[in-house]
C-alpha cells in the first residue's frame, strides 16, 4: 500500500468494518483513464465461483470471432433438474433444452446459468480458456474446470435445514497454503483470481473500445473491440442486481457486472461508467466465517466497501492526480 497516511487509515477503517461483519477478502478499484488504484489485499487469491463464466464467455467470443465456433450452431444442454434456492434458466429445467452457442453464453454470463456455462466448456475446454487468456496477457487468473464442480458441494447433499453445516465445512480452512477438504475451495483444483487479476480483465475488455490518443487508451488492450463490446453487453443485462448494483447504478452512472457465489464466497467484478466520463473497474471477491447462507447485512458491508474505495480514489483523482497506489 502507499504510504500516505489518509490512504492507510481509510484502509484501516475498511478493514475493520469488513471483520465486524464476518467477512474478508480481496478488492481492488482502478481508474482505468488513469490506471490509480486503491485496494484491499488485492493480489490475494480466492476461488472465482461463478466469476469464471467472464474469462469462459471471452474465450468463447473469440472463437466466434475467429471463425472456429459459429454463433448460431444449435447445442443441446442438459437440465440441472436443481430444486434447490438460487439457481436460475436451465439449470432449473427438469428436461433437455436446445439452443444457439450465443443464446447459451448469454444465459451463462447474464443469467450465471450453470447448466449453459457447461455446454460452453465442453465447446471451449479450460485450456483453450488459459490459452485465449494468455493471448490478451490477462494473469492472476486460472480456469481448471467446468461448473458442474459448483453443484456437488454439501450444500445440495444436505437439507436445507443443514445449511448451516454446509457453510461450517466451507469456513474450515485444512493448509495455510489455500488447501481445502472440498476441492470448489482449494485453491490449487478449483478455479481462482485475485481481485488485480480480474480488475486486469475489466481493464482489457473495457480499454478494447477506447479510441487511440483518448485518455482511457493509455495502454489499449489486444482485445477485438467486437469481443469487447459483445462481453460489455452481456455484463451490462447482467440480471443478479441485489449485491454492488445498489451502491453504483444510478441515472447518472452505468453499471455492468457479474456475481460469484458459492457457499461462504460473495463475489462481484463489474465497471461503472459515470455521466462525466470517468470509468472505473472494481473488483469485490469475499468469504464469510459466518456459517449462514442469508447474511444481508454482510452483503450491505461488502458493498460500502467497494462503494468507499471508489469515493476515494474518485475524489483523490479530480482533488490531485497521482501515481497508483500499490
Amino acid at each position: 500500500m502507499n504510504a500516505d497516511p489518509a490512504v492507510m487509515t481509510l484502509i484501516d477503517d475498511l478493514c475493520d468494518q469488513l471483520e465486524r461483519a464476518g467477512l474478508s477478502g480481496s478488492y481492488l478499484v482502478r481508474d482505468l483513464s488513469t490506471g490509480e488504484e486503491l485496494g484491499i489485499e488485492p493480489d490475494r487469491p480466492l476461488p472465482l465461483a461463478s466469476l469464471v463464466k467472464v474469462p469462459l464467455g471471452l474465450a468463447v467470443l473469440e472463437n466466434i470471432r475467429l471463425g472456429t465456433l459459429d454463433s448460431a450452431r444449435r447445442v443441446q444442454v442438459r437440465p440441472g433438474r436443481t430444486t434447490t434456492p438460487g439457481p436460475t434458466g436451465i439449470m432449473r429445467f427438469q428436461h433437455v433444452a436446445e439452443i444457439a452457442v450465443e443464446d447459451a453464453l448469454s444465459l451463462a454470463v447474464s443469467l450465471s446459468d450453470n447448466a449453459a456455462a457447461d455446454t460452453l466448456f465442453e465447446l471451449v475446454p479450460s485450456p483453450d480458456v488459459m490459452n485465449i487468456l494468455s493471448k490478451w496477457n490477462i494473469g492472476s487468473i486460472t480456469v481448471r474446470e467446468s461448473l458442474s464442480a459448483l453443484t456437488r458441494t454439501p450444500a445440495e447433499v444436505l437439507s436445507q435445514e443443514d445449511t448451516d453445516l454446509a457453510h461450517a465445512l466451507a469456513i474450515e480452512k485444512t493448509t495455510e497454503g489455500g488447501g481445502h477438504r472440498l476441492e470448489q475451495f482449494d485453491l490449487d483444483r478449483t478455479n481462482v483470481g485475485s481481485a488485480r487479476g480480474l480488475v486486469d480483465m475489466l481493464d482489457t475488455v473495457w480499454t478494447a473500445l477506447s479510441p487511440r490518443g483518448s485518455p482511457s487508451s493509455r495502454n489499449p488492450s489486444s482485445l477485438a473491440p467486437w469481443v469487447a463490446a459483445r462481453m460489455r453487453d452481456l455484463m451490462g443485462a447482467n440480471v443478479h442486481r441485489h449485491r454492488l448494483t445498489p451502491d453504483f447504478a444510478s441515472d447518472a452512472s452505468r453499471w455492468s457486472s457479474k456475481t460469484g457465489t458459492q457457499l461462504n464466497l460473495r463475489h462481484e467484478i463489474g465497471v461503472v461508467e459515470h455521466a462525466d466520463g470517468s470509468v472505473l473497474a472494481i473488483a469485490a471477491l469475499t468469504e464469510s466465517r459466518v456459517a449462514a447462507a442469508t447474511q444481508p447485512g454482510a452483503e450491505a458491508v461488502m458493498a460500502g466497501v467497494a462503494r468507499q474505495l471508489h469515493d476515494y480514489l474518485r475524489s483523490h483523482h479530480q482533488r490531485q492526480p497521482a501515481g497508483p497506489h500499490q
